[in-house]
């Protein structure tokens, strides 16, 4: 992974997660909803929820949350807050917590709902 994720490219306060998800879902996949508004502010800032009774191991959440971050990092997106919330289970206690397949899955995933964010290429 390559660079940082600075505070002021994260959505930190309660009041700024709140008035994000307010708002209707910008976006949607199999497992996860994209939330985002216009931020009046020079960078996009991202926000990242990840329930434990949708990704039960720990292992497993701090994953997703790890491709979020790198693919946020990569894509260049308008001045936007954005929240990305896993909506539906995405593995059990049973299953092993990370494999090859649930990465690609997340990857792809998370490569679109993101996209459908990204500044448009002749702009």
């Amino acid at each position: 992974m390559t660079g940082d994720f600075s505070r002021v490219r994260r959505i930190v306060k309660t009041d700024d997660f709140s008035s994000v998800f307010r708002l209707r879902p910008a976006y949607r996949t199999a497992h996860f909803v994209l939330y985002a508004r216009p931020a009046g502010l020079p960078n996009a800032r991202l926000g990242i929820v990840v329930a434990k009774r949708f990704a039960p191991r720990a292992v497993t959440r701090n994953t997703i949350k790890r491709m979020t971050r790198e693919l946020f990092r990569q894509t260049e997106l308008l001045s936007l807050d954005c929240i990305v919330r896993l909506s539906k289970p995405i593995n059990t206690k049973s299953d092993p917590a990370t494999t090859v397949q649930l990465k690609v899955l997340l990857r792809t995933e998370l490569t679109r709902l993101l996209a459908s964010q990204k500044l448009p290429e002749n702009s």
